[in-house]
């Protein structure tokens, strides 16, 4: 395609956005174009070209009143040369023919300086990538809209004398990769998302949801699950240390999980820094625990292709207890085939932009749950804990994956199938591995969103046990 430098010359430094919902956020000929004027300068002897649209908007609301607005509108692309079997990235936001000149001229001169990397694979070909049909799901929400929103929480806070504060944001991104070997890889999605504490004078409730489809969200609704939460919490007691059966709602689930996935990459098990080293195969938690890894699953988010615009595949990262797979980049599992040749290893589309040390990552976590809801869980607990959410938390054992945190915003003591009092809350010692092995019941699945964590699709759960260590002043 030829290069028509008057119009790129001409064109505004970020693509056509319009404002109609439903109008591409980014173009594919704009990208394409961008990346012909990137090779026509270009003597490297691979090139791709990353660019990356986007707008987000948040208010932010404290003390019964909106405090604050802020909206983002940007545009950036990224040049990865390589040459001679080296490699480097250059990034701008400069759209410019003269700025995307510049950036491929300093990524070629900073790869001549690099170490040649004796693993680097030729770019990717072309590829072939399953639909996903959640692009343009919500539009971006107007700053009057927000309000509207914003104000429905408030609301509930007042009418129960309560002090809320929170966000209420959406954002709507598009990304386009492609390279010099004819590799063309597309995505463009919308999001939005609320978070809101609701505090009385010694208690507090929270809730927090997002979604690909802002419709979804019942941000009025979330406001009464914590105005709810903090009015059964008020007044707490304080329960003794030990190990109790404990209920964790989602948001707990995943801020937990999270801990685990990073060690679920192929380089982790190479580089020996993952608990699942010399575990492959193996049976390390419950018959009852399923986990897998699923980008086209309606309730997840994000593209179908990785950083270097492989498809994504669906993951058993978990079957039965049993560790079944990991995730690969292409450059991993060329290595580990190399020098593991017992382990199967294909590449899966979970790598990252190169260059990166990190490898690779499953992203779209998905754990199998049961059939029963919330409430029928507690009521099979004759005397236990329910946990809203937990914060702060830290690896205290990498291998054994003890992690060590609090309760916050929620924590109730549970007897007879009840919530019966609100409780102050608890730091925990908790292994990962030892909890997944004493998970008695699973509920529903639902897209979480928490605050340690990326956001899965996990239900709630009751296991045995749970290692409470410590009481909290609060």
């Amino acid at each position: 395609m030829p290069v028509n430098r008057e119009t790129m010359a001409s064109a505004p430094r970020t693509p056509a956005m319009r404002r109609d919902a439903m109008a591409p956020l980014l173009r594919p000929e704009f990208a394409h174009q961008l990346l012909e004027l990137a090779l026509s300068v270009a003597h490297a002897d691979e090139t791709e070209l990353t660019l990356q649209a986007g707008s987000s908007a948040l208010t932010r609301f404290a003390n019964n009143g909106i405090h604050q607005n802020v909206a983002e509108t940007q545009t950036t692309v990224s040049i990865r040369s390589v040459v001679e079997g080296r490699m480097a990235r250059v990034s701008t936001n400069r759209l410019d023919p003269a700025s995307i000149a510049e950036t491929v001229a300093r990524a070629e001169e900073l790869a001549r300086l690099q170490a040649p990397e004796p693993d680097l694979l030729p770019m990717p070909d072309p590829q072939q990538y399953p639909q996903v049909a959640r692009a343009f799901a919500s539009a971006m929400l107007t700053p009057e809209e927000r309000a509207e929103k914003t104000e429905a929480m408030i609301a509930v806070a007042r009418r129960e004398k309560l002090t809320a504060a929170g966000v209420v944001a959406n954002h709507r991104t598009a990304q386009a990769l492609i390279n010099s070997r004819g590799l063309e890889a597309y995505y463009e999605e919308t999001g939005a998302e609320y978070s809101v504490t609701m505090q009385g004078s010694d208690s507090s409730g929270w809730a927090k949801a997002s979604s690909t489809d802002g419709a979804r969200l019942d941000f009025a609704g979330g406001a009464e699950t914590a105005a709810r939460k903090a009015r059964l919490s008020a007044a707490p007691i304080e329960l003794p240390p030990g190990r109790y059966t404990v209920i964790l709602e989602p948001a707990a689930v995943l801020d937990l999980l999270g801990f685990l996935f990073w060690d679920f990459g192929g380089l982790a098990i190479l580089d020996q820094r993952s608990f699942l080293t010399g575990r492959l195969g193996t049976r390390l938690f419950g018959e009852n625990i399923h986990i897998h890894d699923d980008v086209l699953h309606p309730l997840q988010s994000g593209a179908p292709f990785d950083g270097e615009g492989m498809p994504r595949q669906r993951l058993k990262l978990v079957e039965g207890g049993v560790i079944r797979s990991l995730a690969y980049a292409r450059q991993t599992a060329e290595r580990m085939r190399r020098e593991h040749p017992e382990i199967p290893a294909a590449p899966t589309g979970h790598g990252f932009p190169l260059p990166n040390e990190y490898g690779e990552a499953p992203l779209n976590i998905m754990m199998e749950g049961g059939e029963q809801t919330l409430e029928e869980l507690i009521a099979g607990v004759e005397r236990g804990i329910l946990v809203t959410r937990l914060w702060y938390i830290r690896e205290v054992d990498a291998y054994e994956k003890l992690l060590t945190g609090m309760t916050r915003d929620g924590t109730f003591l549970i007897e007879k199938g009840q919530l019966a009092r609100g409780l102050r809350n608890f730091r925990f010692n908790q292994s990962m591995i030892e909890l997944l092995n004493q998970v008695e019941a699973l509920g529903i699945p639902t897209r979480a969103s928490g605050e340690e964590s990326f956001d899965m699709v996990v239900p709630p759960l009751r296991a045995g046990g749970f290692n409470f260590t410590e009481v909290t002043r609060f």
